[in-house]
């Protein structure tokens, strides 16, 4: 590779960078062609773009990059694969539903919204991670819930007020 097309490679990965803010470093490597296949394909299904990339290259956009990247540029090493996805936990579960199958793909780390996980022992807590749409969702839902309760309450409330006022003017009389 000359110097150009590796200059090349290391502006189109800042711009991959810079445009999300969710980037998982995993190895796949050992994967035979049609388990590379099918996982290229389950990641293409869920949106998430897998690239198998040189690790000095990934480390130098990494460097470019106007995101902190914390430890992640030191875990490259071996076999190296980014997968770009729009929400945190999607790669996550690709893994995981990979790895019932086969030892690979591992996970090196991950950079999540300006948060840095390193490790394999990580992928449980990525799964958990909740989508922006997840976490509006049940926001919205806990601010609904009081005025809801006001609601009902005033609801039920009135006809037990009319209820006692009713027995109190029965009872004058």
């Amino acid at each position: 590779m000359t110097r150009e097309e590796k200059s090349q490679v290391i502006e189109d990965l800042t711009a991959q960078l810079a445009g999300t803010n969710v980037v998982y470093v995993a190895d796949i490597s050992g994967l035979n062609a049609e388990t590379t296949s099918n996982l290229r394909r389950a990641c293409y299904k869920a949106g998430v773009k897998l690239e198998v990339v040189k690790n000095t290259l990934l480390e130098k956009a990494m460097q470019a990059s106007d995101n902190d990247y914390g430890d992640l540029p030191t875990i490259l090493s071996g076999n190296t694969s980014i997968m770009i996805a729009e929400n945190g936990n999607t790669p996550a579960k690709i893994i995981k539903e990979f790895r019932k199958k086969s030892d690979k793909p591992v996970l090196k780390g991950a950079y999540i919204h300006q948060a840095v996980f390193i490790g394999d022992n990580q992928i449980d807590a990525l799964i958990a991670l909740k989508s922006k749409e997840e976490v509006i969702g049940e926001v919205i839902g806990l601010l609904q819930s009081p005025a809801k309760n006001v609601i009902s309450a005033l609801k039920s409330g009135g006809g037990k007020i009319a209820g006692i006022l009713k027995t109190l003017s029965e009872k004058e009389g």
